[in-house]
């Protein structure tokens, strides 16, 4: 008797909108301010007529053309060039048509008013992203892409969102449904043979299969936290008892005079960041007011904006004086961080001549020499769990790992049906519900709620 547990067809998500479906929008595609190149972008069902009303030439599909961009009243607003692309072959899969004109503010508002009065209406954040997903343009994981592309803060992020844009992430994911889709099938065409189910699910190799299966999990896991590292970035703390070197040490990682270096206790005041490149990975560094007792009300403000900042750190450097500070004092600083890994830097080792540790939670170093330096950058690395850029490495999102993690989870629960009982049918339902979960990641499967909090982070125009 046929089974009623979900197979892989019928995962697929409901049908999209047709191209033509939706209304004609427009927008400023470039930043606001003057420039010398200012865009405007017009997509949906009126670009053949705005082209006709606006411009003074004909427009021919994929060619740039000079041209005189008309008022109502056939009066020049501006002269710049023309791009007109017809559907299904243009960015969001509807007919596009882009003026480039001068960058000022007036003209571009003027050509915006323009298409307005020709039935467009204005773009929403991310629309023209957004109705390329829908048109089958691109998947979810590449859109996002393209805003993080735009977002990009280093040049390794920057490479890693092109490539997810081209769609590395997504073919990772892809080969997971491919390998996860073919069991499935085995699995399904057992649940037709119960009387045969146990022996036939040995034959094939299924539990073989399965951990097949956990390991590109793991990888493809991997693959995605480093994409996030390079996406998001490390917040990490500079914390310790005052005049350790934490805005000397905060100088030297920035490889500029950020910060103010007193041999005075107490220069830090407030909390102090500055955003480095760590071999490609965005690190953001927040120098602190030395953690101490005092009766100064501007500093001890300070001190509680140190351990506040560290509510949404991912890491604390705690720098010590190596060459004042005993034992028994390292001690009670580390075990006054119990939430964040805590890094421990001796600093100053110029004056007292401790060499180097292998520890991977201890670094010994001189901000004043630069010795040890890059022992402590490569442990910071380590810590934060970044093997640096890579070759393939893509960007990726906390939304995908989540929904990684949730379809792993899913799979351990079929595997787990399948030692202990046996349960075909349990770990079919385990598999479909592990399916539904990647398939959120590219957006073969997601809710309208999710989609507008995704574009709704775009700038508008894009």
């Amino acid at each position: 008797m046929p089974s009623s547990t979900t197979t892989p067809e019928n995962t697929r998500a409901t049908e999209r909108p047709g191209l033509n479906s939706r209304e004609t929008i427009v927008a400023v595609a470039t930043p606001r301010g003057q420039g010398g190149i200012g865009i405007v972008r017009v997509s949906g069902r009126g670009v053949d007529l705005i082209a006709n009303r606006v411009l003074s030439v004909n427009p021919e599909t994929g060619q740039a053309k000079y041209c005189s961009f008309l008022d109502s009243n056939s009066e020049t607003i501006d002269r710049g060039i023309a791009l007109l692309f017809q559907a299904p072959n243009s960015y969001t899969g509807e007919n596009v048509l882009e003026f480039q004109g001068h960058g000022s503010p007036i003209l571009l508002d003027l050509i915006v008013r323009r298409c307005m009065e020709l039935g467009a209406r204005p773009a929403e954040p991310g629309e023209f992203s957004k109705r390329a997903f829908l048109n089958g343009r691109m998947d979810l994981a590449q859109a996002e892409a393209i805003a993080d592309l735009i977002n990009s803060t280093t040049e390794s992020a920057a490479r890693s969102a092109l490539r997810s844009m081209k769609g590395e992430l997504s073919r990772k994911v892809e080969e997971l449904v491919e390998q996860l889709t073919e069991l499935r099938i085995l699995i399904e065409a057992s649940i037709d043979f119960p009387e045969e189910e146990i022996d036939y699910l040995s034959e094939l190799g299924v539990s073989q299969k399965l951990e097949a299966l956990t390991d590109r999990f793991d990888d493809v896991q991997s693959c995605l936290q480093q994409g996030r590292i390079l996406r998001d970035g490390v917040k990490i703390v500079l914390t310790g008892l005052p005049n350790a070197g934490k805005s000397s040490l905060l100088n030297v990682l920035a490889e500029q005079d950020r910060a103010i270096v007193s041999d005075l206790p107490g220069t830090t005041r407030d909390t102090l960041e500055q955003i480095i490149d760590l071999d490609g990975m965005p690190m953001e560094i927040v120098d602190t007011a030395g953690v101490r007792d005092t009766q100064d009300e501007i500093e001890a403000e300070g001190v509680r904006r140190a351990k506040r900042v560290q509510e949404d750190a991912d890491m604390v450097l705690l720098v010590v004086d190596d060459d004042a500070t005993d034992q028994p004092e390292v001690e009670r600083l580390m075990s006054s961080h119990d939430r964040l890994p805590v890094l421990l830097v001796r600093n100053k080792i110029d004056l007292s001549g401790r060499g180097q540790t292998e520890d991977l939670m201890e670094a010994c170093i001189s901000a004043k020499t630069g010795q040890g330096i890059k022992d402590l950058k490569e442990k910071i690395k380590s810590a934060v769990g970044y093997a640096g850029e890579q070759e393939g490495t893509f960007m990726a999102r906390q939304r995908h790992i989540d929904a990684l993690l949730q379809a792993r989870m899913f799979l351990d629960a079929g595997m787990e049906q399948l030692r202990l009982n046996q349960a075909g049918e349990m770990l079919a339902e385990d598999l479909s519900l592990c399916h539904r979960a990647l398939a959120e990641i590219t957006g073969t499967i997601t809710s309208d709620e999710l989609l507008g909090m995704i574009f709704s982070s775009f700038c508008i125009g894009k």
